[in-house]
């Protein structure tokens, strides 16, 4: 088992898995005192299962002491910190709100999804939804990718000459992977000027004008078409649940929201979310 080291950086609340992590009671002694601060059981708990996934008594003694070491040491930094004043920057002041807020709604998320039953009928339902929207449809094709489009038609003319599509694909694509051919893909897998012009076409044919993308004039040959087989019920079962959980805590949201007064104001003039990563060090 990885103890993760100590960083001189706040506890973020995602990073704190609440779920099956049962803090100490708020009777116990503390387990440490900080320049007259009390370090509470619960806080260590909840320490020891962010840093290692683990609860504090599964742990052997020399990781305890530790894990108790870093702990202390981010209150003394918190402490330092209050006496320098660093909370009253406003972006830092900003994300301290932030995650306060993210705590408790990923807490109050987490209580709603407890308090609702799954049912096998749930999971059918839920599996049914996902099947009706996946695509009916996977194909198989080449493609010959170029800048210019004069050079697209060019090689459509070619094609219709007796070319072959393959030599040409290779000779002229920026996509030279074993002459044009692409994996089987489903149209939701390609950008939607390509998967348009797929759909519309039959096995064995060409396109006879250049199909124009971000990434340049596609000149496309369907080879083939197959329906696509959806998984069986129980190869995603396990999957379902939290996906219907998923679906819940949104319908909780709009519920919260349609019954909610919210009013909006300006929004921050360009620039301002790069400068506070740059305060807070966010890649």
């Amino acid at each position: 088992m990885t103890i993760r080291k100590w960083m001189p950086v706040a506890l973020v609340a995602g990073a704190v898995c609440l779920a099956g992590c049962k803090p100490k009671t708020d009777t116990e002694p503390p387990v440490a005192i900080v320049n007259g601060k009390p370090v509470s059981a619960a806080a260590f708990t909840v320490w020891v299962q962010a840093q290692t996934n683990h609860k504090v008594e599964e742990l052997a003694p020399d990781q305890k002491a530790q894990l108790l070491k870093g702990i202390e040491k981010l209150y003394l930094s918190a402490e330092e910190a209050e006496k320098q004043k660093v909370g009253e920057d406003p972006q830092v002041a900003a994300r301290l709100e932030l995650d306060h807020m993210n705590l408790l709604a990923t807490t109050l998320f987490q209580n709603y999804v407890k308090s609702k039953t799954t049912t096998d009928a749930d999971l059918h339902a839920e599996y049914d939804r996902q099947v009706a929207q996946m695509a009916k449809s996977e194909y198989h094709a080449h493609h010959i990718l170029v800048k210019d489009e004069a050079l697209a038609k060019d090689i459509i003319a070619k094609l219709a000459k007796g070319a072959k599509f393959e030599q040409l694909a290779t000779q002229y694509s920026l996509d030279k992977g074993n002459g044009g051919e692409l994996p089987w893909f489903t149209a939701d897998r390609m950008v939607k000027p390509f998967s348009e012009a797929v759909t519309k076409m039959k096995p064995g044919e060409t396109t006879q004008v250049p199909v124009q993308t971000e990434y340049g004039f596609h000149v496309i040959r369907l080879d083939e078409t197959r329906p696509v087989e959806p998984p069986s019920f129980d190869s995603i079962k396990d999957r379902l649940g939290p996906m219907i959980q998923q679906n819940q805590v949104h319908d909780y949201i709009d519920t919260l929201t349609k019954a909610a007064k919210i009013q909006e104001g300006p929004l921050p003039p360009p620039g301002l979310w790069s400068r506070i990563k740059s305060a807070l060090h966010i890649g």
